[in-house]
């Protein structure tokens, strides 16, 4: 009987979950009419109302736009978790070097937002001001598996993530994750994408996997259209993972 639950558990952990059904908070967050024009225009690839009935974010929730990029979701998380609640924008200084327009567009993103506080640490140095019951990486979770940042910075990167989270908080990784390298190779390297990297790194820190969401493989999100492997060039083979801090540690 043990081993029949135990193995209807591991199935459960590995079928694709279904789209959920938004709730009226994620609703009236994503027809704020302070969004701008040209992030509402990418909902339909993006799919923001089930990626967060997934994660289960709400009123109140404290939680982090780790890495972001251009404030798309900032912009939703902000009138989702509403007066009560915090967001935390956070854009690594590595980024902005890379991309001196990423500091201006965090700039943009948070500006009127009163619950929202903008970080831009380097990945060696951030912290939140206080444990979050949510995170969401979207689409720079693999970076930091690769050159130039140093070997081991995404392991470093992932633990504090999961420090970072109250027991029972949820990391939410949507990605289109390059195949880690033992060699560090840079990105031009990269041929593949591998979304099991992300997985084996977030579980090895303390994470407990809590399903998949297979709704953005394929989609034609133009974020994609300078992707290495000329196969998918143009498209979002993205996955989405829901990880856990398990509330027994």
């Amino acid at each position: 009987m043990k081993l029949a639950v135990a193995a209807a558990v591991l199935l459960a952990a590995a079928t694709p979950i279904t789209a959920q059904k938004a709730t009226p908070a994620i609703t009236a967050a994503l027809a704020d009419a302070s969004r701008p024009a040209d992030q509402r225009a990418r909902d339909a690839t993006r799919k923001p109302a089930e990626l967060l009935a997934f994660a289960g974010i709400k009123p109140g929730d404290k939680v982090a736009d780790f890495v972001m990029g251009g404030g798309y979701w900032t912009r939703i998380l902000s009138p989702l978790v509403g007066a009560k609640g915090r967001v935390y924008a956070y854009q690594p200084e590595e980024f902005i070097k890379f991309r001196a327009a990423y500091a201006d567009e965090q700039k943009t993103a948070v500006a009127g937002l009163s619950n929202t506080v903008a970080l831009s640490d380097s990945l060696a140095a951030f912290s939140f001001p206080e444990k979050l019951d949510a995170i969401v990486t979207v689409q720079n979770y693999h970076d930091m598996f690769l050159a130039p940042f140093p070997k081991g910075t995404g392991e470093a990167v992932t633990r504090k993530l999961y420090n970072s989270l109250k027991p029972g908080g949820v990391l939410l990784v949507v990605d289109h994750v390059a195949n880690a390298d033992p060699e560090n190779k840079a990105p031009t390297a990269l041929h593949r994408i591998d979304p099991d990297v992300a997985r084996r790194e977030l579980e090895k820190a303390g994470f407990r996997f809590a399903g998949k969401l297979d709704l953005l493989r394929n989609s034609s999100d133009p974020h994609t259209a300078g992707v290495f492997d000329p196969a998918i060039r143009g498209k979002t083979d993205q996955f989405v993972f829901k990880f856990v801090r398990p509330r027994s540690q």
